[in-house]
């Protein structure tokens, strides 16, 4: 006799599932401010707040992967905001970018603002300062535009995190149909599943590609459905993968209609056997397309050894799909499938041995991925994406440890005598005499029998739940499948918010060039050393900003340069500038300067000498009038 699992409906247990997913998705959008770049900006030319003496020709950034540029992808503003770039960007070498500048560009602040989208799909987007001659006030706020924040930023989220779930559910059920459970086929709350994956796929991809335009640019609902951006996503990488997504997912539906139509009629035989094999080929060739348009447009497709880490990354989303969709169709089955068609405890065992074996897929190709987007130990505290890893693995292992107390209560099951079967018929033989007694009394009373009809839910319902209740080993798995599910939930969130996350090589790539821009803002690859000091003296005029220009900066003779400006930018015209070197730790100094009035706002002094090298206090004093003055400072390291 074949013992089965007998379904029970649990409502209750279903809601707080439902209500779990529900929450996760509310907690993956509320922190879907925008997408973390995935390319950084890991150089500039000139720097991030350098001082240049002449205007450049160009500006050129550098980034730590390639990226796709459009004419306004790289803008230079100057300090009253209109447009100095001339032409369109163009790629100079590798990785690095740049757009020409006008001719005789004046003193003053300029910003450099950059929306580019890089190679793994993510749009990435900032700006920063440099200035001619002298810093100036600048119109330019903000820090450019945003890409892939707003509301069209969180739209974006929510499309890939139902692209991810309708994959597993539509794979993985279809899976567990196929490989564990073949009777399930002609289950309707299976095929109701496996079905709603492949319209939540669909309609998920076609929600990004009619997202995708607005979500690298603008940012704007009102360019959702402008056809001029759809034309240029289709033209891109990641329009190419979702388009290809869509061809596939049409195989797929031939599959699905051939697995719940043709397969479920056939009788047990070799012909059967052939149409098993059949889908089965046929199914993994889809699902491994359908994986391959993820790998081929984002992580594994840029980076090291992209020829190694795009069929990994295939792997690993089979064997999640194998995993937790599997799992979610066992614990339909288990909950919903009809007393007819009960739940084979073999079934049961073929299942979890396909999850044991995609958690070995998962821990071998999880490992790989680890190393290549990572590269240190230090990266997984030291970074988001390695502290969103470290709860990837622990959820991975809550649910494996969760899997094994599965594993032992199927086990009990196979050890236990095969009454299962029986008893639901025994209970529908007892129902179907009564209904037969009750019929003859109640066929001419109808209150009677609605008050008849309740009473048999009533009994029903205390029925099922004694079945239900009065089996241990299989209270215990249907408990232990729905926790297992639940973790699978939030699994699915993290790993969904991984792929927005900037890996963990290429943030400590930008903060190791964010450092180094720093330290040449303040001190240039020549030596120089510039400071800029806001200063008001009280009067009528006295607001402006103080700026020195010390090189070499070292000890011995120096060159020192100093530029007063008004709020504005334009030159400061005043009657006196002093300046004070001291270096309090050794105390040594005041040693004061006077430099030489050059032009309107700039003082020049040369042999300035530094004795020692040390952190000089350097102090300017700044009179605008004959009873108006000042003494600001700044702390630097000199030498």
């Amino acid at each position: 006799m074949t013992r089965t699992i007998t379904p029970t409906r649990h409502p209750g247990s279903l809601r707080t599932l439902v209500l779990l997913f529900l929450a996760v998705i509310g907690v993956t959008l509320a922190g879907a401010a925008p997408a973390s770049a995935h390319a950084a900006l890991t150089g500039s030319d000139p720097a991030q707040g350098v001082v240049v003496k002449q205007a450049p020709s160009q500006v050129a950034l550098t980034f730590s992967e390639k990226v796709a540029m459009n004419d306004d992808s790289l803008r230079v503003l100057d300090p009253r905001g209109k447009p100095v770039q001339t032409g369109k960007p163009a790629n100079l070498s590798g990785t690095t970018y740049a757009v020409q500048l006008r001719k005789g560009l004046g003193k003053g602040t300029y910003t450099v603002t950059y929306q580019v989208v890089s190679a793994d799909s993510h749009p990435v987007s900032g700006a920063y300062t440099f200035s001619i001659g002298a810093p100036s006030q600048t119109v330019v706020s903000g820090t450019g535009p945003v890409a892939g924040g707003g509301v069209v930023g969180a739209l974006y989220a929510f499309g890939r995190y139902a692209s991810y779930a309708g994959f597993l559910v539509l794979a993985g059920g279809a899976a567990f149909v196929l490989a564990c459970w073949q009777r399930g086929a002609g289950v309707r709350p299976l095929q109701r599943l496996v079905v709603g994956g492949w319209l939540t796929l669909t309609a998920a991809t076609l929600w990004l590609l009619l997202l995708r335009g607005s979500y690298t640019t603008s940012g704007k609902l009102a360019d959702v459905f402008d056809l001029g951006l759809l034309g240029q996503v289709l033209q891109t990488k990641t329009g190419a993968a979702l388009v290809s997504r869509l061809l596939l997912l049409a195989a797929a539906a031939l599959f699905i209609a051939v697995l719940f139509g043709a397969y479920t009629k056939r009788e047990e035989g070799d012909e059967k056997r052939d149409l098993t094999f059949g889908l089965a080929v046929g199914g993994v060739v889809v699902a491994a397309g359908l994986a391959s348009s993820w790998a081929m447009a984002e992580h594994a497709s840029v980076g090291l050894q992209p020829g190694i880490a795009m069929p990994v990354d295939v792997v690993h989303l089979l064997a999640v799909a194998a995993w937790l969709g599997g799992l979610i169709a066992l614990l339909v089955a288990l909950y919903r499938a009809p007393a007819e068609t009960p739940v084979e405890a073999a079934a049961v065992r073929r299942f979890s041995r396909l999850a044991f074996g995609s958690v070995v897929a998962l821990v071998a190709t999880g490992t790989y991925q680890s190393w290549r987007q990572l590269g240190s130990w230090s990266a997984f505290t030291d970074t988001r994406y390695g502290q969103l890893l470290l709860v990837k693995i622990g959820l991975v292992a809550v649910m494996v440890g969760i899997a094994s107390l599965s594993r032992r209560w199927t086990g009990r099951l196979a050890d236990t005598a095969g009454v299962t079967a029986e008893d639901p018929a025994k209970e529908r033989v007892t129902s179907g005499a009564a209904k037969q007694s009750n019929k003859g009394k109640t066929s001419g009373d109808p209150r009677r029998a609605a008050e008849l009809a309740r009473q048999r839910a009533a009994m029903d319902a205390a029925r099922q739940k004694r079945l239900r209740d009065g089996d241990t080993n299989r209270f215990g798995l249907r408990r232990t499948v729905l926790a297992e599910a639940g973790v699978a939930v939030v699994l699915l969130a993290v790993t969904t918010w991984l792929t927005q996350t900037e890996p963990g090589r290429t943030e400590l790539d930008a903060k190791a060039a964010s450092s180094s821009s720093s330290a040449s803002a303040t001190a240039p690859s020549d030596g120089a050393l510039t400071l800029d000091m806001p200063f008001d003296t009280g009067g009528s005029d006295g607001k402006g900003v103080v700026s020195i220009d010390l090189d070499p900066a070292r000890v011995g003779g120096n060159e020192m340069h100093v530029y007063v400006q008004r709020p504005n930018g334009r030159a400061f015209d005043i009657p006196e500038v002093k300046v004070e070197f001291t270096l309090e730790a050794k105390k040594i100094g005041p040693l004061p300067v006077t430099p030489d009035h050059i032009t309107t706002g700039h003082w020049s002094a040369s042999g300035v000498q530094i004795p020692m090298a040390g952190d000089w206090k350097i102090a300017v004093t700044v009179r605008t009038s004959d009873i108006d003055q000042v003494t600001v400072s700044k702390n630097a390291q000199i030498g």
